[in-house]
């Protein structure tokens, strides 16, 4: 019985852990490039969604897409 009980806390554990880790992961922040003039040096000569996608893969790692990158520069 005692093992079920241990086997329960660490299972209730890793659910709790693991929610909170995706509520982090979902909230990102993306670099705000609205006020930027696009395809100037300011923006190293690139559309606003594509200079996005740089800073972001600069960031992560990670490459947005071009219409997810788009989507957060109109919003």
């Amino acid at each position: 019985m005692n093992t079920m009980r241990k086997l329960a806390v660490i299972v209730l554990g890793v659910a709790v852990f693991s929610a909170a880790v995706a509520g982090v992961a979902s909230a990102q922040q993306y670099p705000n490039v609205r006020n930027l003039t696009p395809f100037t040096a300011e923006t190293n000569f690139m559309s606003l969604p594509g200079y996005l996608r740089y800073l972001s893969h600069q960031q992560t790692g990670q490459w947005l897409t071009y219409t997810e990158a788009g989507r957060v520069v109109n919003q």
